[in-house]
């Protein structure tokens, strides 16, 4: 992050915390009520506020919460998280609430800074993503097919953590032979100007279904941790829905077995995780984030690869400019076609009642046909 959003991210937290700090009142408070009036008494019915940091993290915490949270997204529809940053507001709401839900590996770039700077000591932070075998940037595509695999295990637990602990960040890196470690320093990173690097990692876990099992787990876990009386019910919410998620990931393994191809052309590197999952191979044009411009030299890269391996379609994103895939496209005498990242979606998606499950059934199509041309 540069110095200078830096310091204004700074200032605009301080600010927040006053006027937070300020207009904050615990559920008991009865300092507004009417002289002579009734205040009703808490109830275990009374529900969670969960803030979460963009639409997966939304649509698998809903899931789990059913009513018994109020589940509020940061980021807003049809905004590409990858480059968001929380305003004043957002921030006072972090403060407010009961649990945080965030992807982690490096997707919310601002999360530590947020964090750190709360006075709620009391909330849950919930990173989806603890515990699941995070790749390198660039890992499993056609430049890099032989990287190591992350093990994202944080000696600061933020899978499920109040913010009063201590919160650091070393990352345990291990494959099948040899465990070594390494400190990913996020502040120094920030500061050299890698706002939206991810730390090298790739956060696009929720990309495989079988991985979002894990991130729902994990919800589950700071739900039940927030509201230990509705634990049973937040299990047998999460079990419907991991059931649901199960039966796509059986989907997507039917359908790749036998196809003709296993490599693919997508906009930016998101479908690490899938393509790993499912024995494919992205070829991104850009890198993790979908605001990287390529190169020259990854253009005529891929242009070459998309000839040599007579691909038939160049896929593009919802939420950012297709241009880029259509030059290629163009190039080789392809067709454009949607591989949706489900960063957000967009307010036609919104109105047309898509959810997680349905754009992602309709990536296995758009995938299915990709494969067998």
């Amino acid at each position: 992050m540069k110095f200078s959003k830096k310091t204004a991210l700074g200032l605009l937290f301080s600010l927040t915390l006053i006027v937070a700090g300020c207009g904050q009142k615990s559920a008991s408070d009865t300092s507004a009520a009417p002289t002579g009036a009734l205040v009703p008494a808490e109830t275990e019915t009374a529900k969670l506020n969960v803030q979460v940091s963009f639409y997966p993290m939304y649509e698998f915490t809903k899931n789990v919460a059913g009513d018994l949270a109020d589940v509020h997204t940061l980021v807003p529809a049809g905004m590409e998280p990858h480059d968001w940053e929380p305003t004043p507001q957002d921030i006072a709401s972090i403060e407010k609430a009961d649990v945080l839900v965030y992807n982690g590996a490096g997707m919310e770039s601002w999360i530590d800074q947020v964090t750190g700077s709360l006075s709620n000591t009391s909330l849950i932070q919930v990173e989806a993503s603890k515990g699941i075998n995070l790749l390198e940037g660039g890992e499993h595509d056609h430049h890099h097919e032989d990287s190591e695999a992350t093990e994202h295990d944080h000696d600061h637990d933020h899978g499920i953590e109040a913010t009063t602990e201590e919160h650091d960040h070393d990352h345990d890196h291990a494959d099948e032979a040899t465990t070594e470690e390494h400190v990913h320093d996020h502040d120094a990173e920030a500061e050299a100007g890698h706002d939206h690097d991810h730390g090298g990692l790739d956060p696009h876990v929720w990309l495989s279904p079988a991985l979002a099992v894990k991130e729902v787990r994990n919800i589950e876990a700071g739900l039940a941790q927030a509201s230990p009386e509705h634990a049973e019910q937040f299990k047998q919410n999460a079990d419907a829905y991991v059931a649901q998620l199960e039966s796509l990931d059986q989907d997507f393994k039917a359908a790749v077995t036998d196809s003709k191809r296993k490599d693919f052309i997508t906009q930016h590197a998101a479908f690490g995780y899938l393509a790993q999952e499912y024995g494919l191979q992205q070829v991104p044009i850009a890198g993790l984030s979908p605001e990287q411009e390529p190169s020259a030299a990854q253009m005529a890269s891929v242009i070459d690869f998309a000839k040599e391996h007579q691909v038939k379609t160049i896929f593009f994103e919802t939420l950012v400019s297709s241009k880029v895939s259509e030059t290629i496209a163009g190039e080789v005498g392809a067709k454009t076609a949607v591989l949706n990242p489900i960063e957000g979606l967009t307010e036609e998606e919104i109105a047309a009642g898509m959810d997680y499950i349905s754009v992602m059934r309709k990536n296995l199509e758009a995938l299915e046909l990709a494969l067998n041309e």
